[in-house]
């Protein structure tokens, strides 16, 4: 395990570093993210995770495991099979998550990183589990539609 503090002056590229590096360690983070929902999968609790799972890879790792990362080496006899999770896609125009970014205050990502996020998303698609609303719609309007796709099953929860 490491907990590393990238520090320096402002403007010395703290945060830069800080993301290149993060990036290089996300595969034991998903794991780890992947084992708390297997543990609760288990326990069969209704689980709600954020996180920006922006590549095919990450989505697979949350859904599998380590054994994601294997070259796509058929499952093992014993091995646990993989989560059926629902991945719901926030999908939106760039400048209006960029002016969100710009409201928000005490929050870890800088709005300046917003350009790498949309160049490394991979928006899911099939045969991924997700379903995509647009951010331009209001809060309850998101939560309501979500809530409705599940309720008349449109998405595969089991």
């Amino acid at each position: 395990m490491v907990l590393l503090v990238v520090m320096g002056v402002s403007g010395s590229g703290k945060t830069t570093v800080g993301s290149r590096l993060a990036a290089k360690d996300r595969i034991p983070w998903l794991c780890a993210l992947h084992d708390i929902l297997r543990r609760e999968d288990a326990s069969r609790q209704d689980t709600i995770l954020a996180c920006s799972a922006l590549k095919k890879m990450y989505r697979r790792v949350l859904i599998s495991g380590a054994s994601a990362t294997e070259s796509n080496q058929p499952q093992q006899p014993g091995e646990n099979p993989a989560l059926k999770i629902l991945f719901v896609h926030l999908d939106g125009p760039k400048d209006i998550i960029a002016g969100r970014l710009e409201k928000r205050r005490g929050h870890f990502m800088p709005p300046e990183l917003l350009k790498s996020q949309f160049d490394t998303l991979e928006p899911p698609s099939a045969p991924e589990n997700f379903i995509t609303f647009s951010v331009e719609k209001s809060l309850p309007e998101i939560v309501l539609e979500i809530e409705s796709a599940i309720l008349r099953g449109e998405v595969l929860l089991e």
